[in-house]
């Protein structure tokens, strides 16, 4: 008697799976990751998939975004930008919080929703994901508008 899988099912799997790479990285890097640290995690391949390089550019956010990993060709293998909102530029402490939302779409694409991108920071990071979730939220609100 076989078991048939459900959407359910599979997006179950992909968040454990996102959980455990994060707790991964997360041993294997420190428990404490600063801007350097995870910096230096974008060019370790066995927690980001494909290259990445860092712009502080608001030019292709939308309203609300805080960033943006922009594919650079067709496959991902061609890599990322991530662009970077610039009023957080100067504020390296944030960092991470902003990178590490964005690891699971580059590392999987778009299966991977908010919630995923969440608790991958949240385990990441040592956070709690609503205090993550909540951190975010509030970067987000300190965007200035655009004139």
């Amino acid at each position: 008697m076989s078991t048939r899988l459900t959407e359910d099912d599979g997006r179950t799997a992909l968040r454990e799976h996102v959980e455990h790479k994060a707790l991964e990285a997360r041993l294997k890097n420190g428990l404490y990751i600063d801007a350097e640290q995870i910096i230096r995690m974008l060019d370790d391949r066995s927690i980001v998939r494909y290259p990445v390089g860092i712009r502080f550019d608001a030019e292709p956010l939308e309203s609300g975004e805080f960033a943006w990993a922009m594919p650079l060709g067709d496959s991902p293998n061609a890599g990322f930008c991530l662009f970077i909102h610039p009023a957080f530029e100067d504020q390296a402490d944030i960092l991470p919080l902003l990178i590490a939302y964005h690891i699971p779409a580059i590392n999987y694409g778009e299966i991977v929703s908010h919630d995923e991108a969440e608790l991958y920071g949240a385990t990441l990071l040592g956070l709690d994901p609503a205090e993550y979730y909540k951190a975010l939220c509030e970067l987000v609100d300190s965007i200035p508008a655009k004139p």
